[in-house]
Formats: C-alpha cells, structure tokens, sequence
C-alpha cells in the first residue's frame, strides 16, 4: 500500500459524506454526471461538494482508505461542457467510497453489468463501480437504489 498521490482524469465529490470518483474516457460526460448529482442532492436537501473536476489526486493509505484530493489551481471549478465553467461549493479531500463509469448514450457496454464489479485505482486498492447512463433522470437516485441493492452496501 501507497500514499504516493497519482494524478487521475476523473472527477470526485461528496455526497451526504460518501466520496464518488466517476471515470471514464475524456468527454464521455463525468463532469455533467457529477454536476447531476451534486443538483439533486442539493434539492433533496443533502450535503453536497466538490472535491474537483478533471484532476484529481488519489492516494491509498496504510488502512486501506483511498483519498481524493483536489488541485489547489482548480479547487471549486467544474466544466459543463459546452456550457461554460461553473463554481460550486467544494472541499479540499476526502475518503473514495465508489466509483461510477459513465455510460454514454451510444455506449455499447453489455446490457447487465459483471457482478462485483471493481475499479483499480492506479495508486492501488479498488473501489465498487456502479454504471450510470449519462442521460439518467435522476441519476443520483439511481445510484442510492443501486448501491442499496448490492453488496457494497
């Protein structure tokens, strides 16, 4: 195990205190996704932040707890494509609970996702994926009826 910090093209926040990296390739719409859900737990009345967009360090430390960190230079900015950026609350780190690939309208991938599914982190450890469609209506609500439904849960 690691506390070397690697540099990783993905986005991360909070969500009621439960860190979500989303990966995927560039333009494949992490950055809406996460906007999408930082919007609806914030209507719903959740805690909600950034941790930042684009860049993010992860580290794995000694217990195995994976950290995200944010940029200093980027810290509250997160780019809606096409749209513009925009500032949204944000903190400076915390602990990664899940990760969520993004599903692009014309992706291809099976129709049922494998079971256990994980995502390696460069820095070591993994974390549970959960695949959410980047056209999802509530995409945050999607992801709390999945998780509450695995075995991560």
């Amino acid at each position: 195990m690691s506390a070397d910090r690697i540099n990783l093209h993905a986005t991360a926040i909070t969500v009621d205190e439960i860190g979500i990296l989303f990966v995927g390739p560039s333009g494949s719409g992490k950055s809406s996704l996460a906007f999408a859900f930082l919007t609806e737990a914030r209507y719903a009345g959740q805690s909600s932040a950034l941790i930042a967009d684009d860049q993010i360090f992860v580290s794995q430390q000694q217990d195995g707890t994976i950290i995200a960190e944010r940029p200093a230079s980027i810290a509250g900015l997160l780019e809606l494509r096409g749209s513009g950026i925009v500032r949204l609350d944000s903190i400076e780190k915390a602990t990664l609970h899940y990760a969520v690939m993004v599903l692009a309208p014309n992706d291809t991938h099976e129709r049922l996702p494998p079971e256990n599914e994980m995502y390696a982190l460069p820095c070591g450890g993994r974390l549970p994926v959960t695949r959410i469609p980047l056209q999802c209506h509530n995409p945050l609500a999607r992801f709390r009826t999945l998780v509450s439904n695995s075995l991560y849960a």
